[in-house]
């Protein structure tokens, strides 16, 4: 009952602060153009950082007095918002919407329909999808009168999150308000679902975003760009957006660009179907991360490693032997006599009591975490191991080594 009040009560205040501060008038753009709206702004030109800094203290700039939702840095709401102005000049933690923009027109559909028969809907759709040449974003050139990043390509289009205002109601709002794209329920040519929500922060901004899909598959000309916002909107392809990030990032916004990489993440965790691990970065939809670099990790399936002339296995085999015979004290050649009784060596230490089962991580770790896997792969002259070795997921640094682990 709460939320429905907030909502309600954000409606009410929204509506008279845009009927008293929106320009009103919007201009059709076709998303492939790169023309600039035409209606006449009211606002200084922020493009320049000491201009912008001076509007923000004057109060002048685009929707200044807007009370939007400051967080602090767990995503926990202040008691009363703050004015958009003094946010941006503090760089106060706030909350704002990033949308993933896919157009899919009547091409696109025709070239799914010939990706697969009936039978094989489902996988050819999943084919599409993750396809970035021929996956289209609707990505906003934002106006040289914006309170951040001015003029800036903004490949996640959204908006600051109002006082109240939850993230879905703000990434309804803004898609109708800046491009008409209406992803209300009852749309017929557009959908909407949240993935997740994450922390970004560099040395302009500190926000908690939420982060959307939108699926728009109406027509580039039916998009209305509202001129004090947009100036203009572009259909680019995954692919070119990131070669032209590259080539140029400063003209693109960075947490745009940082929340496309979050989304690439997401979207191939979901296409194949990855768990939400408890304890790793990418497995907290409320804060979700991109997962730190691997350094490396084996997955030993019955020897599948050892198509090396047995170098592998014989660097294991030597510092096992070394770790039995100095740290336990074991004749040589104990170990081997461990493994060909009991399995595994390690079966053998626990079986015949020289380890307890609280032993078991840190022997292994010992035994298996430091062997010079680069060495190795240098010297094999079987490229087959290569294809065995599989860096796949981060490391949790508490139960294993912080550069190389095996798995087996």
């Amino acid at each position: 009952m709460q939320q429905l009040l907030d909502i309600l009560m954000f409606c009410v205040t929204g509506t008279i602060f845009v009927m008293r501060n929106k320009v009103t008038t919007s201009t059709t753009k076709s998303s492939s153009s790169s023309g600039t709206t035409s209606t006449p702004l009211t606002f200084a030109d922020t493009t320049n950082q000491t201009n912008l800094i001076e509007a923000l203290k004057q109060g002048t700039t685009l929707n200044a007095t807007e009370n939007v939702c400051t967080v602090d840095e767990h995503n926990i709401p202040t008691a009363h918002g703050h004015a958009r102005a003094k946010m941006r000049l503090e760089k106060m933690w706030h909350r704002a919407t990033y949308i993933i923009i896919r157009h899919i027109n009547d091409a696109d559909a025709d070239v799914d329909a010939d990706a697969g028969d009936s039978d094989n809907t489902s996988a050819s759709a999943s084919a599409s999808d993750n396809d970035d040449e021929n996956t289209y974003l609707l990505v906003q050139r934002r106006s040289n009168i914006k309170d951040y990043c001015p003029g800036k390509l903004d490949p996640t289009p959204g908006g600051v999150v109002g006082f109240g205002e939850p993230y879905e109601l703000n990434a309804e709002r803004e898609m109708m308000e800046e491009m008409n794209i209406d992803v209300s329920s009852g749309s017929t040519n557009a959908s909407m679902e949240k993935l997740f929500n994450f922390p970004y922060q560099d040395e302009k901004v500190r926000v908690w975003g939420g982060m959307f899909e939108v699926t728009y598959r109406g027509k580039a000309s039916d998009i209305k760009m509202q001129p004090e916002e947009v100036s203009e909107v572009l259909r680019i392809s995954i692919s070119d957006i990131q070669q032209m990030a590259v080539d140029d990032p400063n003209d693109w916004m960075p947490d745009g660009l940082y929340a496309v990489q979050l989304y690439l993440q997401h979207r191939q965790d979901r296409t194949l179907k990855r768990r939400l691990l408890k304890g790793y970065s990418n497995g907290n939809l409320e804060k979700y991360a991109l997962r730190p670099k691997p350094q490396v990790i084996f997955f030993d399936c019955d020897d599948c490693l050892y198509f090396d002339g047995w170098t592998l296995a014989n660097q294991l085999t030597a510092k096992i032997e070394e770790w039995c015979t100095t740290k336990k004290n074991l004749p040589p050649g104990e170990a081997y006599q461990l493994y060909k009784k009991h399995g595994t060596a390690l079966k053998g230490l626990l079986a015949e009591g020289h380890i307890g089962d609280g032993n078991v991580s840190h022997s292994t770790k010992e035994t298996h975490d430091y062997v010079d896997v680069k060495e190795t792969l240098s010297e094999s002259t079987d490229d087959s191991l290569a294809h065995h070795i599989t860096i796949e997921s981060e490391v949790k640094k508490s139960d294993v080594g912080p550069e190389n682990t095996t798995i087996d």
